[in-house]
């Protein structure tokens, strides 16, 4: 490897560009190559959590990220009238691990990260379309007719990674329900720092304040994928499924623009047993796609990065720092890809006897239980 090596990005997501800063201060040169013309975040809102925000403050990012967001104080999980399952209280551990966790507009995340890149490391509507190796090069087709070479490729390209397919070929999991999401203005809840998600038979609803006079909202309930809303009553579909649950999630619904509803189908993929092959490597949810119900996949895309680009300004030759990275971070990401789907399956129950054996058993659980795996999961050291 040379001295600073030119590292191709696949992907301007938030793995892709918190790389990007994180090489750019270990002085590592690196092109990000972004399918769209101009960088829109995809999501509403995210929750750094602490394990993000640690590895975030290793590059000097988390007082911004801070900023731009709210603390959070607590997560709950509701039943639909109401009813307190499970509470976290986040406020009691963040001391250990150097503050709290951020929820925050994707959007406002990503200007985070863009604030003090260097211009000339992202090219905007060009995706990354096919690549080659060639000795201690790789070559990279571009979408704008173009191509680029490096000393190794990162594929930071998303759930639908085409460097992935490229190393390995395999295909998505559905995991048996769709999302929706949205962004409308705060109202007045009783805990305004707390995050909540409600299960309701094989549905939940989630509310997020992000800062900035602003919730995200989001939603799941099963259904076959492949499936669309009629353009315009989105809102409708939403209120008879979740109209008569506990406020204020009517009132979310009621207030969020028809505009501002985005439906998703949840998939992932099965964890692999190695990213990288060659001068080429996997990232995020190219590397490790998860179902969003422990709120890691952007977390743990920003773990890889963190750590990716500690390795390649470690390691003399790129094969080693690839496996140094593997061993760093593949049996973490791809144990959370597991515990996340099985997690996915027990909030969907729709089964009356196994919901209230769930419901029973979560609220029984002691909080110094719960406290210790949230430490266990929000354990990182760059």
């Amino acid at each position: 490897m040379t001295p600073s090596p030119r590292v191709l990005i696949a992907g301007g997501g938030i793995g892709g560009l918190t790389l990007a800063r994180a090489l750019q201060a270990a002085g590592i040169g690196c092109t990000v190559f972004e399918r769209a013309e101009t960088l829109r975040p995809v999501g509403a809102g995210i929750i750094m959590q602490m394990n993000a925000m640690t590895a975030l403050r290793s590059l000097g990012l988390a007082d911004a990220v801070a900023q731009a967001g709210l603390p959070l104080a607590a997560l709950s999980t509701l039943d639909p009238s109401g009813r307190r399952i499970t509470r976290l209280p986040l406020a009691r551990i963040e001391q250990e691990f150097g503050g709290p966790a951020i929820a925050i507009r994707r959007s406002r995340l990503q200007e985070v990260l863009l604030t003090g890149l260097e211009p000339e490391r992202l090219r905007t509507g060009c995706a990354v379309t096919g690549f080659r190796e060639e000795g201690p090069r790789v070559t990279v087709t571009l979408s704008d007719g173009t191509s680029a070479t490096g000393d190794l490729l990162v594929g930071a390209d998303g759930l639908r990674s085409v460097v992935r397919e490229g190393l390995w070929g395999d295909g998505l999991r559905y995991s048996g329900y769709t999302s929706w999401r949205g962004i409308t203005r705060e109202l007045e809840r009783r805990e305004p720092r707390e995050a909540t998600e409600t299960w309701g038979p094989g549905a939940r609803f989630g509310i997020v304040p992000v800062g900035h006079g602003e919730l995200y909202w989001y939603a799941t309930r099963d259904a076959p994928a492949g499936g669309q809303d009629t353009p315009g009553e989105g809102r409708a579909a939403l209120l008879e499924c979740f109209g008569r649950w506990h406020a204020p999630i009517a009132a979310v619904l009621d207030s969020t623009p028809e505009a501002q509803f985005f439906r998703t189908d949840i998939h992932d993929r099965r964890p692999l047993p190695r990213w990288s092959r060659g001068r080429v490597t996997l990232l995020g949810d190219a590397a490790h796609p998860m179902t969003p119900n422990m709120g890691q996949g952007g977390c743990q895309a920003i773990e890889d990065a963190v750590v990716l680009a500690r390795c390649l300004a470690r390691e003399a030759e790129v094969p080693a720092a690839f496996t140094a990275y593997e061993h760093r971070r593949l049996r973490r990401a791809n144990a959370i890809v597991n515990q996340s789907f099985q997690l996915g399956r027990v909030a969907q129950l729709t089964n009356p006897v196994g919901r209230f054996l769930r419901d029973h058993l979560a609220r029984l659980a002691p909080e110094r239980a719960n406290l210790q795996r949230l430490r266990t999961l929000m354990r990182f050291e760059p």
